[in-house]
């Protein structure tokens, strides 16, 4: 409720309705989770969107004292999305460092991404948006498949390792009533998010929420998931396979490195 009161503060120029009807398309955990400065940019971007009858919609900031680019996406939202949108910032070159997925109730994505900064000068650096921006647009088209996009990528150069970091993953089914959240930790690397992410799709895994972080070489995932049919992951074997892929995707990324 204060999440939400704080956003009508900021859109006080705006009519009443329309900020309602932003609020209402949203469920609790984006107002948890999400900052007003980020709710206010996301309102922009889909009142933009309804306005022009944008199919695929984005906007970015920058900024030069952390070094990193947010570049929020809005998309309808289907079970390979999220690999989609990983895929094409892996695919130019983007190093994604943070991640807020989120679904609103009438069907799209809105999910913005933390990317470290590559130029800085500004229009450098929105050159590069743009370039990720085309590429989901023809991926979404199918004009493109990102499997092969992602093995035309250079291989990123070998870091010294300073220390290991066990590959990871647990599914609990207790954090939330209607999700089984899956958490993964391991070692970061260029397009893990994409793996991990076709990896979850692959098993027929539907991502609802997300929280992306990385903490130096570590990287710390949190998806909010759900089978096809709309129901929680119970099944101890299911569990078990998806423990084991996820490990495995992840203990590629101690071997890169």
């Amino acid at each position: 409720a204060e999440a939400r009161a704080a956003l009508r503060a900021e859109l006080k120029d705006w009519p009443p309705e329309e900020v309602e009807r932003f609020i209402q398309r949203h469920y609790d955990d984006y107002w948890l989770k999400t900052e007003t400065r980020k709710q206010v940019e996301h309102a922009k971007l889909i009142r933009d969107a309804d306005a022009k009858g944008l199919r695929l919609a984005t906007s970015f900031t920058t900024n030069a004292f952390t070094a990193t680019t947010e570049l929020s996406i809005l998309a309808p939202n289907h079970p390979r999305l999220l690999a989609l949108f990983a895929g094409a910032c892996a695919a130019a070159g983007a190093n994604i460092i943070g991640a807020h997925i989120s679904t609103t109730r009438d069907g799209l994505a809105l999910d913005t991404f933390i990317l470290q900064r590559e130029f800085v000068d500004d229009a450098d650096e929105a050159r590069r948006i743009n370039s990720i921006t085309r590429i989901i647009e023809r991926a979404l088209n199918g004009e493109v498949r990102m499997a092969g996009l992602m093995a035309k990528r250079k291989p990123s150069e070998r870091r010294i390792t300073a220390f290991t970091v066990e590959p990871e993953a647990i599914i609990n089914n207790a954090l939330s009533d209607k999700f089984s959240v899956i958490e993964v930790s391991g070692r970061d690397r260029p397009g893990l998010l994409y793996d991990l992410t076709s990896t979850l799709s692959d098993l027929n895994l539907d991502i609802t929420s997300a929280h992306i972080t990385t903490y130096g070489e570590k990287a710390v995932d949190v998806f909010y998931v759900t089978d096809l049919t709309g129901k929680k992951v119970t099944s101890e074997q299911r569990q078990t396979t998806i423990r084991q892929r996820l490990v495995k995707v992840l203990s590629q990324s101690a071997e890169a490195a």
